[in-house]
């Protein structure tokens, strides 16, 4: 990896960057092959993917017995970890809990309403690894909304990950379904003879997960189409290299295709940061996909002319993570309002927030990040709006009302004020 000058970008190279997506096109057909099986024959479809993807014999469908004896099978000091995470994350996200208002508006009670949707599938990356995390983050948001039923789903193995299962039922989970894949996403929102359909799916997932959920958006709500991972640093003659390389090749650890990016304005740093990714790289146990992800299209260490054109980089990135090493970060978060989730300063890395720090790391990619937010209590909760108006009130707006309805073309709307207005 060199460093490269954020002036100097090529049209091409300036795409590779700021177009990514999730690969969802590529798989997109043979995805709505799965969902539609799925609808069609359910848990027999799901028996026979699991044994063509998953290279597994599926028995019972629903696990939830073995969620609940989870915490048996797993060591101590892992599980005490998990509900120390738990514990903080479900406290991050009972401050989001929305209030019910009313308030007057000079004779017009008007307000809002908020209630839980009323069940939530979370899709919980898995099979042979343990995303204990990714079921936290999803189940816990969705209990703290006040979801009836929340289900999970995670990939099949033999056996499934006790200390998966153990996190889902610490974060509160009311079913378990090992399903993993386009053919979980399928069942969680049409439901089977053992999975019951739910309102929402939620989560993070490969390709084809992502893929699944763009099938079945419009038939259930979806939190959004999440690719891979991504950080951009953005950071000044103050900042390590070496915590900066850090937060680096931790993100390209996740996935060949992540996103791993620094600007600073400081080309010594910039310099350093490169010689640390180097070094921190070599001998690590996923060694070749941290190197995979380091010399995609959208990876790069980059010198800026200028803090301000370092920040304006940034915010066309828009970042799913964006970490601020830098003296005054405060200032360059406010004038970068394009991320997902933002760690300021040296003691801050992305592990911290994926992990225990509380805030959710289910959050938009592909610079998707410009227009939404990531996975919280709003995600489960829908708003109604509420009025009453007296009749002086109706009455002070009436020659509004009539005039821009019959303007409209609209004349039943008018007189259904003017039928008040004669009583």
């Amino acid at each position: 990896m060199n460093v490269r000058t954020v002036a100097d970008l090529t049209p091409d190279e300036r795409a590779g960057l700021f177009d990514r997506d999730a690969g969802v096109e590529a798989v997109r057909d043979d995805v709505r092959d799965i969902v539609e099986a799925v609808r069609e024959e359910g848990d027999v479809a799901l028996r026979r993917f699991a044994a063509e993807f998953d290279d597994v014999e599926v028995g019972n469908v629903d696990i939830t017995d073995a969620a609940e004896r989870a915490a048996e099978q797993v060591d101590d000091d892992v599980l005490a970890a998990i509900e120390a995470a738990a514990e903080n994350i479900r406290e991050f996200h009972e401050r989001q809990v929305p209030e019910d208002w009313r308030a007057d508006f000079d004779g017009r009670e008007l307000g809002r309403r908020f209630r839980p949707l009323e069940s939530a599938g979370v899709y919980a990356p898995g099979g042979t690894a343990a995303y204990p995390s990714s079921a936290l983050m999803g189940v816990i948001p969705a209990k703290v909304a006040g979801v009836d039923h929340v289900a999970v789903a995670t990939p099949p193995a033999d056996p499934v990950n006790p200390v998966t299962l153990a996190a889902i039922h610490v974060a509160g989970a009311d079913a378990v379904y090992q399903v993993g894949g386009a053919q979980a996403i399928g069942a969680l929102a049409y439901g089977t003879e053992t999975v019951t359909a739910t309102d929402i799916v939620v989560g993070p997932g490969n390709r084809w997960v992502t893929a699944a959920k763009a099938e079945v958006r419009g038939d259930v709500a979806i939190d959004f189409l999440a690719g891979p991972s991504e950080i951009m640093v953005v950071a000044d003659e103050t900042a390590d290299p070496a915590f900066v390389a850090a937060d680096m090749v931790a993100q390209a650890e996740h996935d060949e295709n992540a996103s791993v990016v620094t600007v600073t304005d400081d080309e010594a740093l910039a310099e350093a940061v490169v010689a640390e990714i180097e070094s921190q790289a070599e001998d690590r146990e996923r060694e070749a996909v941290i190197r995979a992800a380091l010399d995609n299209d959208a990876s790069g260490v980059f010198h800026a002319r200028s803090m301000s054109e370092g920040v304006l980089f940034a915010e066309e990135y828009a970042a799913e993570h964006l970490s601020i090493q830098a003296e005054d970060d405060e200032a360059l978060l406010e004038r970068i309002p394009t991320a997902g989730s933002a760690f300021l300063g040296p003691y801050s890395p992305v592990a911290a927030g994926d992990y225990a720090a509380g805030t959710n790391h289910v959050l938009p990619t592909g610079g998707s990040a410009r227009v939404t937010g990531g996975l919280s209590v709003d995600t489960f909760v829908r708003s109604t709006t509420v009025q009453r108006l007296s009749k002086d009130s109706l009455g002070d707006l009436s020659e509004t009302i009539t005039t821009l309805a019959e303007a409209e073309g609209l004349e039943a709307h008018a007189e259904s004020v003017r039928k008040r207005s004669e009583d």
